[in-house]
C-alpha cells in the first residue's frame, strides 16, 4: 500500500514499511554530504549554522570577482614578472582588508615535461607567489602554498607551451586559526569595510570643473 503525499505542492511517494527515499524535507542539512557518514554531516551542519561555510564560499567569489586571481609564468621559470608583481600588489591589497580570512596558492604548469617535474615547477611557483604577497604585509600563517596541481589541470589542452597554463590561482581557503567566528559580532564590521572601500574616488585627477563650458568651435 502506497501513501500519496503533497509538500510544497511536490507529489511524493512513501511505502507503508517505513523505508523512503532521501528527501531534503524531511532529512538535516548536509545529510549527504560524506557518502553516508556522520562526521563530515556534523561538520558541514557547524559550518552552515556559525556563517563559516557560506561566508568562505561568499568571500571566495568576490575575491576572484574584485582582484586578478592568476598570474602567469615564462617557460620552465618560477620567476614573478613586473605583471604578475603588478597583479599580487592587487591581491595583497585585497587581502590586507579581511585579517580573518587564510588563503592557498595553487602552481600549475603547461604539459611539456615529466610529470614530476612539472609539479614540483608548479610547487616553486606557488611558493614563489606566497612569498611575494608575504612581502606586501600577509602574514605568512595566512598562506598557503601546499599544493601543486602540475600539467594536469590546463586551462587550454595542448602538449605543447602554452603560457595560460604556467600559472598559479590564489583563492580563499578558510579562516585563521583561532580568530573569531564571523557570527561573533564580527560580520557587519566586515561589511563595513566593503562599504567603505566602496566609496573611494577612482581617480586622483584635480582641476577638473563640474560646470559645462561652452566655446565658440
Amino acid at each position: 500500500m502506497l501513501k500519496l503525499l503533497t509538500i510544497g505542492g511536490v507529489a511524493l511517494l512513501a511505502g507503508c514499511s517505513g523505508t523512503s527515499t532521501y528527501s531534503t524535507f524531511t532529512h538535516e542539512a548536509g545529510a549527504l554530504v560524506g557518502g553516508g557518514g556522520f562526521g563530515n554531516s556534523i561538520m558541514n551542519n557547524t559550518q552552515i549554522m556559525n556563517g563559516e561555510k557560506s561566508y568562505v564560499i561568499g568571500m571566495s567569489h568576490r575575491f576572484s570577482e574584485e582582484v586578478t586571481s592568476t598570474v602567469n609564468f615564462a617557460f620552465n621559470s618560477s620567476q614573478l614578472d613586473a605583471g604578475a608583481r603588478a597583479t599580487l600588489a592587487q591581491q595583497a591589497n585585497w587581502i590586507r582588508q579581511f585579517p580573518e580570512v587564510r588563503f592557498r596558492v595553487y602552481g600549475h604548469t603547461d604539459a611539456v615535461g615529466s610529470s614530476g617535474y612539472n609539479k614540483a615547477l608548479g610547487l616553486r611557483r606557488a611558493n614563489a607567489v606566497v612569498r611575494y604577497l608575504s612581502s606586501q604585509g600577509i602574514s605568512r600563517s595566512r598562506l598557503e602554498a601546499v599544493v601543486s596541481f602540475g600539467e594536469t589541470q590546463p586551462l587550454v589542452v595542448t602538449e605543447g607551451k602554452e603560457r595560460r597554463n604556467r600559472r598559479t590561482v590564489t583563492e580563499v581557503s578558510g579562516f585563521v586559526d583561532g580568530h573569531p567566528t564571523v557570527m561573533d559580532g564580527k560580520y557587519a564590521q566586515i561589511v563595513y569595510r566593503g562599504y567603505v572601500d566602496s566609496a573611494k574616488v577612482p581617480s586622483t585627477l584635480t582641476g577638473i570643473s563640474d560646470s559645462v563650458t561652452t566655446s565658440g568651435e
